[in-house]
């Protein structure tokens, strides 16, 4: 019984630490992930915990199913009007990227570390993906507000390309465990049936978990339960059938995440801190697993294969998997920097111990020793680089709490929060006057922490908070209209980044040349300023620039492909 106390005991200082980190070390600017992964070291064996963990296994089983649920609840949060622009580069970076990713460093590895060129391969395929669970966490979690491609990319990237590296870490293990007997169809075959029972059995699963949600009469507090246990189920299934379990728990997560689904808004929160502990609770893990005394004599060689995958290997890869989609050279330079390692190169060193592979310990010392290494350098500098390469835009967005809430007979309906800023366009205006669609309600007016009666409302002030009952299909238009609560530092921000003068889409080029001189060819003339800008850059996001001359127009917001707001930024 002393055991068992003692157990429950350790895991919840573990996680207390764990989340109380959380409150301070983003304002360090510390990669959250790396403080969990330190956690564990420091309670390991060679910390002050002394805790020795060395069950290869049961890391392997508990991070596995860490990973299935942070990938479900990544689907979940990815929506597909994201694919519009950053699928397709999404999916080169997935495939043709992770290829060159793992060729470049396990050659490096290969010969750093005295390999056979199979074994360095099979290094620089453990390490080949970037981490789902780092990437969500560093984008969702750090003040860092990226364009739309930028973001789309990077999380469609880190959701989809861990399947191509298991499928690498599994085909070059069967060909090192049995060289004679395995050859290219063996690996045609096995990336064939990852990959399609992965995706068949995602969206299928996906679209049963919906019918499941929507028709079945439960207390609200098991919808929740029922699409976490239905994500594990799609995941166990696709994996007993010999299919890619992480590419079907992210596609089931995003058929839940983009269908109207009855405590949808419940179905967030609870995924939130259920991924939220799946991941404190795998890095955490991952920490005790490792000994650090043991990374010691692998420092050097760890630090140069970590240069070569950071500096060599994923920029080749970022700009040849990209270079058939012209995107500026300053967001493959970001991407290059973000390709973050965290627990999936970690679980993937662990499966040579599992298969009794004689170098088994350097796999997995050089994996760990990589990850922290790209925790350290990349985490730690993502906002820093963002800001350099002017990828960073404004802070925005008034929305401060989202309430599911099905009414009778209906569902796809909630209560949202608003808080009205202190430069918002809306102060002073009655609610009878704001640009509400029919279906919208106000549902109450809070002002200096009370909520006031529907006679005493009078105009909107600085400060109050405002809730209304409207469907999930008017949210966007919600948060637009809102998102110009802003504070007057960060609308100074805006001024900054977007520019001085707003330009009509709709005027003539030519007026542009008119009044600012600047030169452009005479086809772009009779054009109207949104469409020549969307004929030199495709696929135009939310901060995207286009240089004339010494000054810049830049898009300051999107009515669904279509350009709505350009600014003009002079010379500074």
């Amino acid at each position: 019984m002393d055991f068992t106390h003692q157990i429950i005991f350790l895991a919840g200082v573990l996680f207390m630490t764990s989340i109380l980190a959380t409150v301070i070390t983003p304002r360090l600017g510390v990669p959250l992930l790396l403080v969990f992964l330190v956690v564990g070291m420091l309670a390991g064996e060679d910390g002050p915990g002394h805790v020795e963990f060395h069950d290869f296994g049961l890391a392997n089983l508990a991070a596995t199913a860490a990973l299935s649920v942070v990938l479900f609840d990544g689907g979940l949060r990815t929506k597909l009007a994201m694919f519009r622009v950053g699928l397709w580069p999404a999916i080169s970076l997935s495939t043709v990227g992770v290829l060159v990713t793992a060729g470049i460093t396990g050659w490096v590895a290969s010969w750093l570390l005295d390999l056979s060129l199979a074994e360095g391969l099979l290094i620089g395929a453990i390490v080949g993906s970037t981490d789902a669970a780092a990437v969500f966490s560093l984008l969702h979690t750090s003040a860092v507000r990226l364009n739309e491609r930028v973001t789309s990319i990077l999380e469609i990237e880190s959701g989809v390309n861990d399947p191509m590296a298991v499928f690498l870490t599994l085909a070059v293990m069967q060909y090192l465990l049995a060289p004679a007997d395995y050859s290219a169809l063996d690996s045609l075959l096995l990336f064939v049936r990852q990959m399609g029972l992965g995706a068949l059995i995602g969206i299928g699963g996906g679209r049963a978990l919906v019918w499941a949600l929507n028709r079945l009469d439960l207390s609200e507090s098991l919808y929740p339960l029922l699409a976490f246990f239905g994500g594990l189920l799609i995941f166990g299934i696709t994996g007993i059938l010999h299919g890619s379990g992480f590419l079907a728990a992210y596609l089931a997560g995003l058929v839940v995440g983009n269908q109207r689904t009855r405590a949808f808004a419940g179905i967030l929160r609870f995924h939130d801190g259920v991924a939220w502990m799946a991941q404190i609770g795998m890095f955490v893990g991952l920490g005790l697993l490792v000994t650090p005394t043991a990374l010691v004599p692998i420092m050097g060689q760890g630090l140069l294969v970590a240069a070569a995958l950071i500096l060599v290997a994923r920029p080749a890869a970022v700009v040849l998997s990209l270079l058939p989609f012209r995107l500026p050279l300053r967001e493959q330079a970001f991407m290059s920097w973000v390709g973050l390692r965290g627990s999936v190169p970690i679980v993937l060193a662990t499966f040579p111990w599992l298969a009794g592979m004689e170098n088994a310990a350097v796999y997995f010392n050089i994996a760990f020793f990589i990850v922290l290494v790209s925790l350290v350098v990349q985490g730690w500098t993502l906002a820093p680089a963002a800001r350099i390469l002017r990828l960073q835009l404004p802070s925005q967005g008034a929305l401060v709490n989202r309430l599911d809430f099905d009414l009778p007979g209906t569902r796809g309906y909630e209560i949202v929060s608003y808080r009205i800023g202190e430069s918002s366009s809306l102060i002073g205006l009655k609610s009878r006057q704001l640009p509400l669609d029919d279906i919208s309600r106000i549902v109450c007016l809070a002002r200096r922490g009370k909520i006031i009666s529907y006679r005493e409302w009078g105009t909107l002030r600085a400060g109050d908070y405002i809730s209304l009952l409207a469907s999930q299909d008017e949210l966007p238009k919600l948060d637009e209209m809102f998102q110009s609560t802003v504070a007057p530092k960060i609308a100074a921000a805006e001024q900054r980044f977007y520019g001085e003068f707003r330009i009509d889409p709709n005027a003539e080029v030519q007026l542009l040349v008119d009044c600012y001189g600047v030169n452009l060819p005479e086809t772009a003339l009779e054009k109207s300023v949104g469409a020549f800008f969307s004929s030199v850059v495709p696929r135009p996001v939310v901060g995207d620039r286009l240089r004339l001359g010494e000054m810049e127009l830049v898009i300051k917001r999107m009515d669904a492909q279509r350009i709505a707001e350009i600014w003009l930024r002079l010379p500074h």
